[in-house]
């Protein structure tokens, strides 16, 4: 069994002028793993609503947090942890929303439950987060593991 490769890492300030890095990081990662141009969209779709989230929510606006974003490319699939230094957040608290329903905002989980397969959130320490999202697909890249 091949070793598992580190993660590609970005860690950014809690700014949401940097949110477009952010898309650009995970969608040269999607690149990367040979993925085809709707599931690397769907992928950064997902990260881009999971980063506004910390940015917005987390971080209540607090430039000087950081938001670290690590991908894990792997034969079966991308998994993407967001670290964040917020309070303690529970995922299973967030409604499943009526896709019907008209509102403005609140998409953002409905968002990422939809796209990923995988979504769940753990504390980290007293402080912060660690939101794990995964996407199964077949990655065709050397930095795969076992590839």
């Amino acid at each position: 069994m091949a070793a598992e490769q580190p993660p590609w890492t970005l860690t950014i300030p809690s700014d949401l002028r940097l949110l477009g890095l952010a898309r650009a990081f995970v969608e040269a990662i999607c690149q990367v793993a040979g993925l085809d141009e709707r599931t690397t969209h769907a992928i950064v779709l997902a990260t881009d609503e999971a980063t506004n989230n910390v940015m917005r929510h987390a971080h209540q606006g607090t430039p000087d947090a950081q938001v670290q974003i690590q991908c894990y490319v792997r034969p079966d699939g991308i998994e993407i942890h967001l670290h964040d230094e917020g309070q303690p957040f529970d995922l299973s608290t967030v409604p499943d929303l009526d896709p019907a329903e008209l509102r403005v905002g609140g998409r953002g989980v409905f968002i990422m439950r939809t796209i990923m397969d995988e979504l769940s959130c753990h504390p980290r320490g007293e402080r912060g987060n660690i939101l794990r999202m995964v996407k199964r697909c077949l990655c065709r890249s050397p930095y795969s593991a076992g590839a």
